[in-house]
């Protein structure tokens, strides 16, 4: 794919480091998935989201992990709950979610970039 998007383009997403301080099962979803809250520092405060990640990840394991994720596209309804991000991973070849992650621990609310 040859899309190319320019540099202005690139720099209007919004991509953050968040810690996810609770995690719970989302049986209303139409795939298996989490509703995860995530703390993104006093700037941008806590948001909202579900994510398809339950194949590699628990509940346990979630909780207190930083992750990457877009904080603004708009709000999406997703059976009974408002995702208000967009949690950020790779897709392994069985298709299952791995989240990106920082490699080192950063501040909540860091921008990727």
């Amino acid at each position: 794919m040859t899309n190319n998007l320019s540099w202005s383009d690139f720099m209007k997403i919004d991509m953050r480091i968040g810690t996810i301080i609770d995690a719970q099962l989302f049986p209303d979803a139409r795939k298996p998935a989490y509703k995860l809250h995530i703390d993104f520092g006093p700037d941008i405060g806590h948001k909202k989201t579900s994510a398809q990640i339950t194949d590699h990840y628990t509940i346990e394991d979630l909780i207190g992990k930083q992750i990457i994720a877009v904080v603004n596209f708009p709000e999406k309804q997703i059976a009974n709950f408002m995702s208000q991000c967009l949690v950020l991973g790779s897709v392994d070849d069985q298709g299952k979610v791995i989240l990106l992650q920082a490699e080192r621990t950063a501040n909540n609310g860091d921008r990727i970039g």
